[in-house]
């Protein structure tokens, strides 16, 4: 009887183990290159692209890379200014923990 459940379980295991799961990669895009002129110049982003900066959540990589690093404290808040405006947030994961007009 074991043996008769051993081979059972074999090919079930085999037919598991052998499913291969794909998970979509993780792309950072970066902001579009007119919004990226924008940026430079010290432009405001659109109000779309604003709405992303709310706290509690985490900033769109893209939107974070096009910010510069005011301030890091020893409690691993950073600081970044983003479109005008200093940004505070967890350094490991860029959760936004406070938005300052600057």
């Amino acid at each position: 009887m074991r043996n008769h459940l051993v081979m059972l379980c074999i090919p079930i295991i085999s037919l598991l183990a052998s499913q291969v799961v794909y998970a979509k990669k993780d792309e950072h895009k970066q902001l579009p290159p007119g919004l990226q002129k924008k940026v430079a110049k010290g432009k405001a982003l659109p109000p779309g692209w604003q709405k992303k900066l709310q706290v509690g959540t985490v900033i769109e990589p893209e939107i974070y890379e096009q910010g510069v690093i005011v301030e890091r404290s020893r409690d691993g808040i950073i600081t970044i200014e983003v479109d005008g405006k200093w940004v505070r947030l967890m350094e490991h994961s860029k959760e936004i923990v406070e938005i300052l007009k600057h």
